[in-house]
């Protein structure tokens, strides 16, 4: 090969490794309340793909659209409710027809053992309660929503006795160290729980449905390291661990 020749293929052959090491790189946003599981899905998926390097941020749902809106980077968005999901949509920030319901999950309420807290209506007998933020945090929504419907929201606010947490994990830590009487979380959040149990659950017939859609965004859609691991979390492999974390089949 002459000398002019094997330089422009050695140019080729590092732009070509240059570009598979970009391809490599996933970067996945997703709801607080799915760290663990998200975790254990891409401890799985690089298992049988250990050239893929996986980028994980965790936060309220809300947070992270906006972050994503604003040109965060990245590859995939799982939401803890379709509303944020649409908001990214609408921004034209997801990759047309990737939008799917990957599982859904149900609210309770915890708290230490020794309260006697075991019905929205007792609320208003609570000291202080957390819950995440309704504003970005689809958990604290649900919560807004229970508690209206119970006629105790208002009641609460206006005796100052509501923390707002960032999150449902920050809401689950104020309940698990007895800094609240007690907090609204997820029944996936309330299975890591060792010192808080749960109180009472929340009928899912006083808030939306929780159902966490997962999408590709417009920055990741052509990547073939994203196509992978989008299909590995929509598999039946993916359900069986989810269900493992405390989430359910929509």
């Amino acid at each position: 090969m002459k000398p002019g020749i094997a330089f422009l293929v050695g140019i080729l052959f590092s732009l070509a490794l240059s570009c598979l090491a970009q391809a490599e790189e996933i970067r996945i946003s997703a709801a607080a309340s799915m760290t663990d599981a998200i975790r254990h899905l891409a401890r799985q998926f690089q298992s049988s793909h250990p050239e893929i390097s996986i980028t994980m941020n965790f936060a309220a749902s809300g947070a992270l659209a906006k972050q994503i809106a604003h040109g965060a980077p990245a590859d995939i968005f799982i939401s803890a409710n379709p509303k944020w999901m649409t908001y990214l949509d609408d921004q034209g920030a997801l990759a047309p027809g990737s939008k799917h319901t990957l599982t859904s999950n149900t609210l309770v309420f915890i708290g230490q053992p020794t309260n006697k807290l075991s019905t929205l209506t007792d609320l208003p007998k609570a000291k202080r309660i957390a819950m995440a933020s309704p504003r970005s945090a689809p958990a604290g929504h649900y919560a807004a929503q229970a508690m209206e419907a119970a006629g105790v929201y208002k009641i609460l606010q206006k005796a100052g006795k509501v923390v707002i947490a960032k999150d449902v994990r920050q809401a689950f830590l104020y309940a698990e160290r007895g800094e609240v009487d007690g907090a609204f979380v997820y029944g996936s959040d309330a299975r890591l729980a060792r010192k808080s149990i749960v109180l009472f659950n929340i009928s899912p017939e006083l808030h939306d449905p929780i159902l966490y859609p997962v999408a590709v965004t417009t920055a990741g859609q052509h990547k073939a390291g994203v196509q992978a691991l989008y299909a590995f979390i929509l598999s039946p492999q993916s359900q069986d661990i989810l269900r493992q974390y405390g989430f359910a089949t929509p």
